[in-house]
């Protein structure tokens, strides 16, 4: 059994209309490229993973994936939702949109709380990456689960550490294929993980 999507923060949710759609077309576009090459997508028994979301104005608002949204193959304006404010000490996220918030909102505030220079973040899920940096990246304690306000607190320590990583990942040290990218856009934070992983999404030669 495994907890994949579940919610553990309080929300407080207003439904509301779609993100207009020149705020959320990057955002789309990259999220695609994830799902294509199965970084976001479903585990065997159908329940999604993997979110993207990028930084809004004003700084602490950002636009994220809904809940329960990695499985689904093309996502349109209904499935993205804006973050309006949250809180660490009172596990509580507000967001207004025509879906709640994903699962890892709590752990995306973190990567903004900690650094004004990231403007987007894409948690995936891939063996690979995982257990080759794990314990060798930045990467979280195994006591600590998903989406909580102590995985929250985790990322800001890593991210603050005086030590800088050799590339902009947090593994997911009690989350088993969880890996964060970070970097001042989408477009960088998407090339981290499509170059670690470039040897995988390789034709095999003959």
């Amino acid at each position: 059994m495994h907890d994949e999507g579940y919610i553990k923060f309080n929300t407080d949710w207003t439904e509301g209309p779609p993100v207009s759609w020149h705020k959320i077309r990057t955002l789309s576009e990259w999220r695609q490229q994830m799902y294509k090459v199965g970084l976001i997508g479903a585990l065997p028994d159908g329940v999604g993973y993997g979110n993207i979301s990028v930084r809004d104005n004003p700084p602490r608002e950002f636009l994220i994936t809904g809940a329960s949204t990695g499985n689904v193959r093309e996502l349109g304006r209904e499935h993205f939702t804006r973050i309006l404010d949250y809180n660490f000490e009172e596990n509580r996220v507000s967001c207004i949109g025509p879906i709640t918030a994903s699962s890892e909102t709590m752990s995306h505030a973190a990567f903004y709380t900690a650094s004004r220079s990231i403007g987007a973040v894409i948690h995936i899920h891939n063996a690979y990456l995982w257990n080759t940096y794990c314990n060798e990246l930045p990467t979280t304690s195994p006591h600590i689960t998903y989406g909580t306000p102590e995985m929250a607190y985790e990322i800001i320590r890593l991210l603050t550490a005086k030590e800088r990583p050799s590339k902009q990942l947090v593994i997911m040290g009690g989350h088993e294929d969880g890996v964060m990218a970070y970097g001042n856009s989408l477009g960088h934070a998407a090339s981290i993980l499509l170059n670690c992983c470039d040897r995988l999404f390789r034709p095999e030669k003959v």
